[in-house]
């Protein structure tokens, strides 16, 4: 023994192999290579390893011993069993029950398996490398080639998967799980045929012929000879002479099953089907199962006809490359199948199994074995069918809604599917949800760029969704936050020019990068993809609005459009308009832009104005429309508000062309109010000097009742703008934006303000006919200004003339003479008479002005009255309140019932 301790423990290998064989060492040397090889390994030697095989062993022994119930309780648990994840190592434990429930008096025949096994002569290639199944053609066999070591069991793959289609077992949905390479690495081809053809055979009864792989390591030729050895099974309806038995029917299934045509079966082009040829005599059921069987190779072929044309299709995409890869794996555990299936064919040829035994392969046997990859196909084929035509997102989105069925197996052999088809979207959707690029050279992503798009329109044009490339299983509102994510980073580096890393932003957390990652995310949609949406999209989001806001001056811009163009800051518009006065009042054609700009600066350094930020007060300019005959500087000047960068993407040219269109209205209502408050003035102050003149009392009088309908009108009209449109629609603005979360919040709370604003201040195009009623009443108003001052103009001439005619009288009297004479005295009487004489036609211009005014504002109330807008219908209320207007006009009275109705019905 201490001499044995001191040996290295390949000596002592080898004096066991020695001792075994009773062979010297030189004539043990294959031997000893092999048991080193063993040795070294991390596979015992047995093959068992496969769960399907341990289990049907166990239903075989419990079938054995009469316990039929208790091998089909046994079956139905070990089906509950592989759909349950609790336990990775499934097989040990069923070959655990298996080992307990044997004989332990009974020989154990597969020791002396492995005894033969151990004992025969390995060949000089013994160490070659694994051999792998590359294509399905290599399995096919004519009935000449298959002399010598048999091909089929030269390309069964070494990687034993367990997500395909066989229903032998090898199989589960949870993907590839490879059988240790030294398994087969030491085995020459030949041996691995016969190794999985064992395997096969050991689903067969016990009883059947003991098959040592000693024995068949030459074997027979297959020709006609091998052939023969098989005899012919008769037909059911008794015809025991048929030409075309069952053997080679069983042979060329399996080569149909490969899309070959065989010796008997074919593919008919007209009908689209493999069918046996009419000349050959079969019996009817031998006929019948065969085409059933057929069906499998028409499968086979429609699915490789797919994979074969996309594969080569570069511009399929990556998702449909990876559909492909999917079918291909598929296909790759369905050859894995064959194999087995070939194998088991060989094995019955080298030893002579004749149909009659129960080891037998039989048309019988291939149809119970291929039930479930039949059906597999037909699913595999169905999705194949229904993803004609797609690709990208669309693909995904098919494959998706496949899988929508209440099998649990079919259900997961598309989600195993789809985990690879999405595998690609979710690498595309998290590198440009972390990075902001977009790498979409085949237009598979949802999400679409433009590059012929400027950087000033990069947040509203240059990125968009492609709705068609939505994957079902990603909802518009995870879609729209991915289009915002990388929306967001484009735009803080290309506009706002921030260099901050993507990643300092945001926390970049573990992205798709298997299939099985992409599986993960998959079946939690609403969880851990949610999650990782939200906090990208909640974190890029906070980050950019907190730089246009500090950096930007954003909510800053938005405070002075409101004190500014919308003439929030009175103190800044009263002195403005003041000082443009003299301005205005002259013709379009005479004003020069830098006169204007100079008042204004001067109406900023004169009010609170001078107290905002000089990035506002430099942007405020002069603006000067288009001028058109006869237009004085009223109605052409404007005031503008210029933007550029980030902020432009709030204020766009559609934003400053509605703020343009605003500022003009409001610029003109605020002017009927500084009219009226002169007319007003005017009134008040002339009102004690011409008190001496009572001709003109009842002129005077009809001007003040006039203005007062014009002062209470457009009091109402401002009140209406100033309040129930600009303030309210300011508040609900300010809300949203406080409120915001990402920048098309903003964005979309902004058109709304001003659409808003627009359509309640009588702008847009259903509110055309109020406007131009509006207007024609702010016409009315301007020439009622006119008539007024040109009134007072002639009546106080006229009293400055009475005055120096008195005066000139007082004079002379106190001189001593006649104060006047007679003829003076006339000439003045004459010159009275035809001032009266013009009163009457000035209160007749004043009637028909007023009559004009007063009828555009029943128009206008009618209108209102009819308007759907409620607001509208109470400021019609208030304009007419003592139903002044009302009494003169009966369709006010008529749409004043209607409207009451249609309150009264909505209460």
């Amino acid at each position: 023994m201490a001499a044995l301790d001191q040996k290295s423990p390949n000596v002592l290998l080898q004096s066991l192999c020695c001792r075994i064989t009773g062979k010297s060492e030189a004539e043990v040397a294959h031997q000893f290579q092999y048991a080193v090889r063993v040795v070294g390994s991390n596979y015992a030697p047995t093959i068992e390893r496969d769960e399907f095989l341990v289990s049907e062993k166990i239903k075989k022994e419990l079938v054995k011993q009469r316990r039929e119930v208790d091998a089909a309780l046994f079956s139905e648990l070990h089906r509950k069993l592989q759909t349950q994840g609790v336990l990775k190592h499934k097989w040990s434990i069923l070959y655990l029950l298996l080992s307990l429930c044997e004989d332990p008096r009974k020989p154990s025949s597969r020791v002396g398996s492995y005894g033969a096994l151990f004992a025969q002569a390995l060949p000089r290639d013994a160490h070659s490398t694994p051999f792998y199944c590359t294509r399905p053609q290599s399995l096919a066999l004519s009935y000449g080639e298959r002399s010598g070591p048999g091909p089929a069991a030269g390309h069964i793959s070494a990687s034993m998967g367990t997500s395909g289609i066989s229903s032998l077992g090898v199989y589960s949905l949870n993907g590839p799980t490879p059988t240790p390479q030294s398994l087969l690495a030491g085995q020459p081809p030949q041996s691995a045929g016969q190794l999985l053809g064992s395997r096969l055979a050991w689903t067969l009864p016990v009883n059947a012929p003991p098959t040592p792989l000693a024995q068949a390591t030459s074997r027979p030729p297959l020709g006609p000879a091998a052939l023969s050895t098989r005899a012919p099974r008769a037909c059911r309806d008794g015809d025991p002479n048929a030409e075309v038995g069952e053997p080679a029917l069983v042979r060329d299934i399996l080569y149909v099953f490969q899309g070959i045509d065989g010796k008997f079966i074919k593919m008919s082009g007209a009908d689209n089907c493999y069918k046996i040829d009419s000349k050959v005599e079969l019996c009817k059921s031998l006929r019948d199962t065969s085409s059933r069987l057929s069906e499998l190779g028409w499968l086979h072929n429609k699915i490789r006809k797919y994979t074969d044309a996309r594969s080569l299709d570069r511009a399929f995409g990556l998702v449909g490359q990876s559909f492909c890869a999917s079918l291909h794996q598929e296909l790759k555990e369905y050859y894995r199948l064959l194999s087995v299936l070939h194998s088991q064919l060989q094995v019955e040829d080298d030893q002579g199994v004749s149909l009659g035994l129960e080891s037998s392969l039989t048309l019988r046997r291939l149809l119970v074995w291929t039930y479930d990859p039949k059906i597999r196909l037909k699913t595999l084929a169905a999705l194949v069918d229904f993803c004609q035509g797609r690709k990208g997102g669309e693909l995904a989105s098919a494959v998706h809604a496949y899988g929508k069925t209440g099998d649990p197996q079919m259900r997961a052999l598309v989600q195993h599917i789809l985990s690879l088809v999405s595998h690609p979207i979710l690498n595309f959707l998290y590198r440009w949800i972390y990075d902001g690029e977009l790498e979409d050279t085949y237009h598979e992503f949802f999400v679409a760029s433009d590059p012929n798009v400027k950087t000033d329109r990069l947040w509203h044009d240059k990125y968009s969704l492609r709705k068609s490339m939505i994957p079902t299983f990603i909802t518009m509102d995870q879609a729209r936050k991915v289009l915002l994510i990388g929306k967001s980073i484009n735009f803080l580096h290309q506009v706002c020019h921030d260099r901050t890393p993507p990643g300092a932003i945001t926390q970049v957390s573990k992205s798709a990068d298997s299939p099985k990652d992409a599986a993960e995310l998959l079946s939690d949609l609403e969880g851990a993809f949610q999650g990782k949406i939200d906090a990208a999209y909640f974190d890029t989001s906070k980050y950019l609005l907190n730089v246009l806001n500090q950096s930007y001056l954003l909510l800053e811009h938005l405070q002075a459009m409101r004190r500014y163009l919308l003439l929030g800051q009175g103190d800044f518009i009263r002195h403005l308009m003041d000082l443009l006065k003299p301005e205005l009042a002259r013709p379009a054609t005479t004003l020069y832009q830098h006169n204007l700009t100079g008042i204004l600066e001067t109406a900023v350094r004169a009010t609170n104005a001078q107290y905002d930020s000089p990035e506002i007060l430099k942007r405020l300019d002069v603006r000067l429309l288009e001028v058109s005959p006869g237009d004085t500087g009223w109605d052409v000047f404007s005031l503008d508000y210029h933007v550029d960068g980030p902020i432009a993407t709030v204020f766009t040219r559609e934003c400053m062309s509605h703020y343009l269109r605003v500022f003009n209205f409001l610029w003109r209502a605020k002017r009927m109010e500084y009219i009226l408050t002169d007319i007003w003035k005017g009134q008040m102050c002339n009102a004690k000097l011409l008190k001496s003149m009572p001709e003109l009392s009842g002129v005077l009088h009809q001007c003040h009742i006039l203005a007062s309908e014009m002062v209470h009108f457009i009091h109402q009209m401002q009140y209406y703008i100033t309040f129930e449109v600009l303030e309210c629609s300011w508040d609900e603005l300010w809300n949203k934006v406080q409120q915001a979360q990402d920048l098309d919040h903003i964005i979309a709370a902004h058109e709304a303000f001003l659409d808003s604003v627009i359509s309640r201040c009588l702008l847009d195009t259903n509110s055309r006919s109020l406007l131009n009623q509006l207007r024609a009443i702010f016409d009315q108003i301007i020439e009622f200004q006119t008539a007024q001052d040109s009134l007072y103009r002639s009546g106080l001439e006229e009293l400055a003339l009475r005055l120096q005619y008195e005066e000139r009288k007082k004079q002379r009297e106190q001189e001593g003479v006649w104060g006047v004479t007679g003829e003076q005295e006339a000439e003045e009487q004459k010159r009275v008479q035809d001032f009266q004489d013009t009163i009457p036609k000035m209160r007749s211009q004043l009637r028909i002005l007023t009559h004009f005014y007063q009828g555009i504002v029943q128009q206008f109330l009618v209108l209102l009255m009819t308007s759907p807008d409620e607001s509208l219908r109470f400021l019609s209320f208030r304009l007419d309140f003592n139903e002044h207007y009302r009494a003169r006009d009966p369709r006010l009275r008529a749409s004043l019932g209607a409207t009451r109705g249609r309150r009264s019905s909505n209460i």
